[in-house]
């Protein structure tokens, strides 16, 4: 355990960087699956590692031994190492905790306030009375299309259905859960913020094909993002944050790659992109291996700690 524990809490530094490039170097799809994968383990792994250290410490206090049976102390680590890494790890594990309940209740929340403002209606298209132009999709039970009646005078009616199609992926894809996976996993190690933004970008970019394969022309779905992200600018940022929108993340790399003529559902592409989705299963693969092994180890010590053959 004295070593095998710290892998989770640094394999996420590692990784992140690379997972950053797999919005590019992956088709859109496998790039949100594994983004949001990478994430969530990564972040399990590290509070388990915390937890390790927190419980390793625990049991050198003399009533915790107590409860667990202990005749023996664990003699893996110095008290004088293991206390002041259980303590500083509880505190982290503590506020890693809070984060997460904090974070949760303000999804659950910004989104039951969003469908409160929205006139009682049963269709899928809630149309809000707004000079501002703006538009998302707004998941729930059922997922709403919100658009303003400014968005809809920006738009041409092949345009607006474009749009339309776009937000109807999100719902249909249950795009929002990858999204508030992610920013939930965040709340866990630092380091994977940084994954919302390519993240948003995977989930973007699925949505736009969707739309270009909808509509039937991948000129139109661009030139209806395009207008939808110009005529948004000066819209205030009223979306929850877990929502999703056209007009939402790298805009114009989006219309770039919506009117390359290459299939953006092809395999793995490049050698590059292969390498890149194998080194990030390999660093999960290696931060829960290490969490199962710091485990294993810490039960064997209590094991033996307890006088056990």
């Amino acid at each position: 355990m004295i070593f095998a524990v710290w892998i989770p809490l640094l394999v996420p530094f590692l990784a992140v960087p690379a997972a950053r490039r797999l919005a590019d170097a992956l088709p859109p799809r496998p790039a949100a699956r594994l983004l949001t994968a990478v994430s969530v383990g990564l972040a399990v792994c590290s509070a388990a590692a915390l937890g390790l250290l927190a419980a390793a410490g625990a049991l050198r206090l003399p009533f915790v031994a107590a409860l667990g049976h202990l005749v023996t102390p664990l003699d893996e680590v110095p008290d004088a190492v293991a206390l002041p890494a259980a303590c500083v790890a509880a505190v982290l594990l503590a506020l890693c905790g809070l984060a997460l309940i904090r974070t949760a209740r303000r999804q659950i929340g910004e989104v039951r306030a969003a469908r409160r403002r929205l006139a009682p209606s049963t269709g899928e298209l809630a149309v809000v009375r707004d000079p501002c132009p703006y538009a998302y999709a707004l998941p729930g039970r059922p997922g709403r299309i919100v658009v303003t009646t400014g968005m809809l005078r920006a738009l041409d009616p092949a345009e607006r259905e474009a749009l339309f199609a776009h937000e109807r992926a999100h719902l249909r894809g249950r795009h929002h859960l990858f999204l508030a996976a992610a920013e939930l996993a965040a709340q866990l190690h630092p380091s994977l913020r940084s994954l919302r933004a390519p993240l948003e970008y995977a989930l973007e970019r699925c949505a736009d094909e969707a739309a270009a394969g909808a509509v039937g022309d991948r000129g139109l779905a661009a030139r209806a993002i395009g207008r939808a992200a110009l005529a948004a600018r000066s819209a205030p940022g009223t979306r929850p944050r877990a929502a999703l929108a056209a007009v939402a993340g790298p805009v114009p790399r989006r219309v770039a790659a919506l009117l390359d003529r290459r299939p953006a559902a092809a395999p793995l592409r490049s050698r590059g992109a292969r390498l890149i989705a194998a080194a990030l299963v390999a660093c999960l693969c290696a931060s829960a291996v290490s969490a199962v092994e710091a485990a294993a180890d810490l039960h064997g010590g209590i094991e033996t700690a307890q006088g056990e053959d």
